[in-house]
């Protein structure tokens, strides 16, 4: 079979690199080596930690806020098979949404572990250990990537668990160790903790969530401290010991060699980083080599070393988030039929989806002033908010940073309620360069959390904020 483009991987940059380019007229292919599409995201990642992220703040609440609220409930109690049962049909639902795409949109779907014979040619083995090879003029690589774990931390997949393992523990545990204080650990650590788990958080760094603005790590781990979590910053874990029922962990402070924690718990979450997965799929014989940290070198279309062999997602540089790769499958589709995208990097949001909510666009404050660039900042409380007030989500703040000389925006940093959704007024308006006397002077429907954005777009314009 010879198709114009294939694409190996179905997450969220391939399915939608395969729909691009068959929406602009190319005989495409699909390859998935798993049994359904989605690749992580969809399956193991996104979608299934946000369905668990939203029955726990649902728990949390009806144990915590509901009698204010004036509800009264008996016998509450947490059923985890449901939960994950829910979590699970939420996904499936998806993975049936992303099929119907391949078919409406007349993609040919090869279920298998794809890899390159040759720079045209590609071979298929499938689970039932037969293959077959299919050529293409052009391919997408978009195979994603998988946790990091050491091997020093005898992953088991039973007790020291990974963000795949964490997705179906069916009785929630008493306690739970996550080494790595990023996005995905506070995520998941978080639906525990609200669950009633015991959870302790190992980090290696000086502070929470390091890639974002100093502000909202402040903002998040405050709240996150009222929710019961533990946090031992600027601490190794030197040992994780896994028995049948239990995992003893060993951290050693950074700053004091004599002080040694050590914990006894039900799961270590272990959860420092991805890498890029490009296991077994024949780069050696196309002349592909990865880079010192596993991923696959591209120029500024995206093309590798290959002339017609592209590299999209958590196998190339810069975030691994899904909404990225998404941006850049649309773009080598686009280029490849003779178009003139752009992606505008700096301007791809960063989500955590705790509760308060972290979002942020654009420069941090400190990297503005590593390179020197004069700014001013506004900042405005969710609890001066009378939107936080009514649905008592009072945690969080909006952070606008601007130049300090031509007021354009440089940064938004949200910690908050629908802090995810409020970001992308913040992208837009960086998108067209505005100011943020711009923003201050957009009319913000009351009450709502935005009304934030627009407040600490006046504090920035000479503190100006109206309600504080």
């Amino acid at each position: 079979m010879q198709y114009d483009v294939t694409i190996i991987g179905s997450g969220p940059g391939g399915y939608v690199a395969a729909i691009r380019c068959a929406q602009l007229g190319m005989k495409t292919a699909i390859i998935e080596r798993y049994p359904v599409l989605g690749g992580t995201c969809l399956n193991v990642g996104c979608i299934p930690s946000k369905a668990l992220l939203d029955s726990s703040e649902h728990f949390h609440n009806a144990r915590h806020t509901f009698k204010t609220h004036g509800i009264d409930l008996k016998d509450l109690a947490v059923n985890m098979p449901q939960m994950v049962q829910r979590k699970n049909q939420v996904v499936l639902d998806n993975n049936k949404g992303v099929e119907f795409l391949m078919k409406k949109n007349k993609i040919d779907v090869y279920y298998g572990h794809g890899s390159f014979v040759a720079p045209n040619r590609i071979k298929i083995a499938q689970a039932d250990g037969a293959s077959v090879e299919i050529d293409s003029r052009r391919a997408i690589i978009a195979t994603g990537s998988k946790p990091i774990v050491p091997a020093g931390f005898n992953y088991n997949k039973k007790r020291v668990i990974t963000s795949t393992e964490a997705l179906n523990i069916e009785k929630v545990p008493g306690s739970m160790l996550v080494i790595g204080g990023g996005v995905i650990g506070l995520e998941l650590g978080s639906v525990y903790a609200r669950l009633g788990t015991e959870v302790t958080v190992v980090e290696y760094l000086d502070r929470i969530i390091p890639t974002m603005d100093a502000d909202c790590s402040r903002e998040l781990m405050k709240s996150l401290k009222g929710l019961g979590m533990q946090f031992h910053l600027r601490h190794a874990v030197t040992e994780v010991k896994p028995s049948a029922t239990k995992v003893k962990v060993t951290a050693k402070s950074r700053d004091d060699d004599s002080k040694v924690l050590n914990f006894d718990v039900d799961y270590c979450l272990v959860a420092i980083g991805r890498r890029p997965y490009t296991d077994s799929l024949g780069l050696e014989n196309i002349g592909i080599i990865p880079d010192e940290k596993g991923r696959i070198p591209v120029n500024d279309h995206l093309e590798t070393t290959v002339p017609g062999i592209y590299a999209i997602g958590d196998v190339v540089r810069g975030a691994m988030l899904a909404h990225k790769a998404e941006e850049e499958g649309v773009f080598v589709a686009e280029t490849i039929a003779g178009q003139k995208p752009h992606i505008h990097y700096h301007l791809i949001p960063g989500v955590v989806y705790t509760w308060p909510e972290v979002a942020a666009v654009g420069y941090t404050e400190e990297e503005l002033k590593e390179k020197g660039v004069p700014f001013k900042s506004g900042k405005f409380p969710f609890r001066a908010l009378g939107r936080a007030r009514a649905s008592m989500d009072l945690d969080g703040m909006v952070k606008v940073i601007a130049h300090k000389e031509t007021d354009e925006i440089l940064g938004v940093h949200i910690v908050g309620a629908r802090a995810a959704d409020m970001i992308a007024e913040g992208v837009a308006l960086m998108e067209f360069r505005a100011s943020a006397e711009d923003a201050a002077r957009m009319s913000h429907a009351h009450p709502t959390y935005t009304e934030a954005f627009k407040e600490a777009a006046l504090a920035a314009t000479g503190n100006r904020a109206l309600h504080i």
